[in-house]
């Protein structure tokens, strides 16, 4: 083991937004940032086609070209990025080691958390193949494109809730496929969809099938209760089922929430353990933009920059 271990001053784990940015900033000031891109270079980005809300691109960009321009940046910079996965790590005393793909070891003086999150699928075939052409996990990212047309969404949660009202201010019908018979989201959640008129709720039901060839046509929908199939034309589906921070190689060194999110003292991207640091979407379930990764991302750059200074180490 020992010939495969390597001394960095900066680790950085992921590689969306947050941690390009994290990067560049990290190299701006000379410390010499090391960046592992993990299972999905680029981030969920990569599976977005066109990025109209990132400022600066009066045109917009396809995510994964816009990925491209982050890493680019960050490479020009001095950034020293890497194709491979954090699989263990060990936050027990510095330097921090964390091994790449279970076989080499790094050492850090500090470590910058960016794994991001994963949208949670239904697990259609259909719906795999349709992603990105009309079918999404982020209405405030992808509903300007239906604007004017009928989409569906499903999910009965607070995030289904409001993506369903935002959705209903662009669109004509939005067609809510609900599980159950109730909903989860909260009582104001729930009383805004039941009393917006352009909402359809479908209770105690389930997708079939997203429809469509090339792109998304319709969605049959199964009610459970009655065994009635239905086909309803639609423009674009929306999952609202949450998503899975990526954090669990972190569990049991770092506060997470109940649901894995990892906790960063408010305003600052600190963790409960001095010099490792998190940004992006692992610790934040609340905006989950790129543009709000990105601005993380430069928060812990320059945490983790004062961090290293009052040590002497940089």
């Amino acid at each position: 083991m020992a010939e495969a271990t390597e001394k960095v001053h900066v680790l950085i784990i992921g590689s969306g937004p947050a941690g390009y940015t994290a990067a560049i900033y990290a190299a701006r000031a000379n410390m010499k940032p090391v960046l592992y891109q993990g299972i999905q270079p680029g981030g969920q980005l990569t599976i977005t086609t066109e990025v109209e809300n990132y400022p600066g691109y009066p045109e917009g960009i396809q995510g994964p070209e816009m990925m491209i321009h982050f890493e680019k940046q960050a490479s020009r910079m001095g950034a020293d990025i890497r194709y491979g996965l954090a699989t263990k790590v060990d936050f027990t005393a510095q330097p921090y080691k964390v091994w790449i793909d279970e076989e080499k070891l790094i050492e850090a003086d500090a470590i910058i958390i960016a794994t991001g999150a994963s949208a949670k699928w239904l697990g259609l075939e259909s719906e795999q193949r349709l992603n990105g052409f009309g079918v999404s996990a982020c209405a405030v990212c992808d509903g300007f494109f239906f604007r004017g047309k009928e989409v569906a969404i499903v999910g009965a949660g607070d995030t289904a809730c409001e993506e369903a009202m935002y959705l209903s201010k662009l669109c004509t019908t939005v067609h809510m496929i609900v599980r159950r018979d109730q909903m989860r989201a909260s009582k104001v959640m729930q009383d805004r969809v039941k009393n917006t008129p352009n909402i359809k709720i479908y209770w105690n039901s389930v997708t079939d099938e997203v429809l469509g060839d090339g792109k998304v046509s319709g969605v049959r929908i199964h009610n459970t209760a009655t065994n009635e199939k239905v086909e309803v034309p639609i423009s674009g589906f929306f999952v609202a089922i949450g998503h899975q921070p990526n954090s669990d190689i972190f569990k049991g060194w770092l506060d997470m929430d109940e649901t894995g999110y990892i906790q960063t003292v408010p305003g600052t991207a600190k963790t409960n353990i001095e010099g490792v640091f998190a940004c992006g979407d692992v610790q934040d379930k609340i905006y989950r933009q790129a543009v709000t990764a990105a601005g993380s991302g430069c928060m812990a750059a320059l945490d983790a920059e004062r961090y290293l200074s009052a040590k002497g180490l940089v």
